[in-house]
C-alpha cells in the first residue's frame, strides 16, 4: 500500500516546538479527509509529543531530540514519536487507569490517545529509543500524490 503523505521530521524536545509539530501536521493534510478526524488526530500527536518532552525526557538534556514520522494513506493515518526515555509499559498504564480516582493524579494524556486511536503501541527498539504508534483507520481519503 503506497503512502498518500509522509514526513518526517526532527524537533527539539521542548514544549516550544509544539508549534512547529503541529505546522508540520498541517503540510501533510490531505484535501478529503474528515475534519474532525483530522483534529482528533491532532490532538493525538499533541499529547503524544508533550508526554515524550513531560516524562520521557524529563530529566535527559537538553539537546535531546524528538524524532516524528506521519504517514497518511488510502486506509490509515499513522503517527510515530520517537523518544530516548526509559521504556514505559503502556499497557500496565491504561489498565491501571481504570481503577477508580487514578485519573485525578495524571494519565488524561494516555486516556486521550486510547480514545483517538484505532492502534496504540509503544515499543522499545535495539537502537534505545522508544515508538509511540498512533494508528487511526481513515476512509475517505482521495488525493494520491
Amino acid at each position: 500500500m503506497s503512502a498518500v503523505k509522509q514526513i518526517s521530521f526532527i524537533v527539539a524536545s521542548d514544549l516550544l516546538c509544539l508549534g512547529e509539530v503541529l505546522a508540520k501536521y498541517e503540510q501533510v493534510k490531505p484535501e478529503s479527509v474528515n475534519q474532525r478526524l483530522w483534529l482528533e488526530c491532532q490532538l493525538a500527536l499533541a499529547e503524544g509529543f508533550t508526554n515524550a518532552v513531560r516524562h520521557a525526557h524529563k530529566n535527559m538534556p537538553p539537546d535531546t531530540t524528538v524524532e516524528i514520522e506521519i504517514i497518511i494513506n488510502s486506509c490509515w493515518l499513522e503517527i510515530k514519536i520517537w523518544d530516548h526515555g526509559n521504556p514505559f509499559n503502556l499497557i500496565s498504564f491504561q489498565e491501571s487507569l481504570s481503577q477508580p480516582d487514578d485519573l485525578k493524579t495524571g494519565g488524561r494524556g494516555i486516556e486521550i490517545l486510547g480514545k483517538v486511536a484505532d492502534e496504540l503501541k509503544y515499543e522499545r527498539y535495539p537502537d534505545d529509543r522508544n515508538c509511540l504508534l498512533i494508528k487511526k483507520h481513515i476512509d475517505d481519503v482521495r488525493e494520491v500524490i
